[in-house]
């Protein structure tokens, strides 16, 4: 995943109603009626949802007869974790020098 490709994710899950649609699917793959009765949006709303997450390759369809079926891009998942990831290795070292800093606490809890 290229960093120009985060901003648009993260802004597809910054969205309440998105954010409540990746965190259904990640039960299992749903049709856009199964989203609809399990959140109780209107079916244009769901379906304009599921589109800026597949524009911002979160989600994937397919059909199956009548219905578009729509599951997690689990790859997309692994590249924004990959991302945030190097964040986590920042705060841990940054941590590990505040822990030098204050120093080990005495008996009494005090630190030097």
């Amino acid at each position: 995943m290229s960093e120009a490709d985060v901003p648009g994710r993260l802004a597809a899950l910054a969205e309440p109603n998105r954010f409540r649609i990746v965190e259904l699917l990640r039960s299992g793959p749903r049709s856009v009626g199964g989203i609809v009765t399990a959140l109780g949006l209107a079916q244009p709303q769901v379906s304009r949802h599921l589109r800026i997450l597949g524009e911002a390759e979160l989600v994937e369809a397919h059909r199956q007869a009548q219905q578009r079926i729509y599951r997690l891009r689990a790859q997309s998942f692994r590249e924004l974790d990959a991302w945030f990831a190097t964040f986590s290795r920042i705060w841990e070292d940054r941590m590990d020098q505040l822990d030098e800093l204050l120093g080990e606490p005495d008996d009494e809890g005090r630190r030097p």
